[in-house]
């Protein structure tokens, strides 16, 4: 959950939308229209090891130039695409296995919690809440 808060905070202007996918196809499509027409940040929450074909075409970033404008060929129609869109999938899934082609097309990061950033974590609300001071000298040094 911790990179579901950090992208929802990172993109708190942009209005991010969250679908999931136990969430109607129909809801997924029309999201996601929408949100690469007008360039709003995506996030699929809870994603599973296989994804919807419907997909394909964001994951490869199979985006298109005609003239100046960018299209992307999303379900049975091309649609125009905003470069700002971002998409965003998180798992709850400790070891994930997608398959090679999922993750040639994709950038992966792992934000599993260790003990070492848990811990730094526990002192970092223990300073603020005792020393706000020097916590928010930390943060300005960071």
């Amino acid at each position: 959950m911790q990179a579901n808060l950090w992208l929802k905070q990172r993109h708190k202007e942009d209005n991010v939308k969250v679908i999931k996918p136990t969430n109607e196809p129909n809801v997924i499509s029309r999201t996601l229209e929408n949100s690469i027409t007008l360039g709003v940040p995506v996030i699929l929450e809870d994603a599973n090891e296989t994804f919807d074909p419907l997909l394909d075409p964001l994951l490869a970033k199979q985006i298109e130039k005609k003239g100046s404008d960018m299209y992307i060929k999303f379900g049975e129609q091309g649609i125009s695409f905003n470069p700002d869109f971002k998409f965003y999938i998180t798992t709850k899934m400790s070891r994930p296995h997608y398959s090679p082609e999922i993750c040639v097309k994709v950038t992966m990061l792992n934000f599993m919690v260790t003990q070492d950033g848990l811990l730094d974590q526990m002192l970092s609300i223990i300073v603020k809440i005792e020393e706000f001071a020097k916590y928010e000298r930390r943060n300005a040094c960071i």
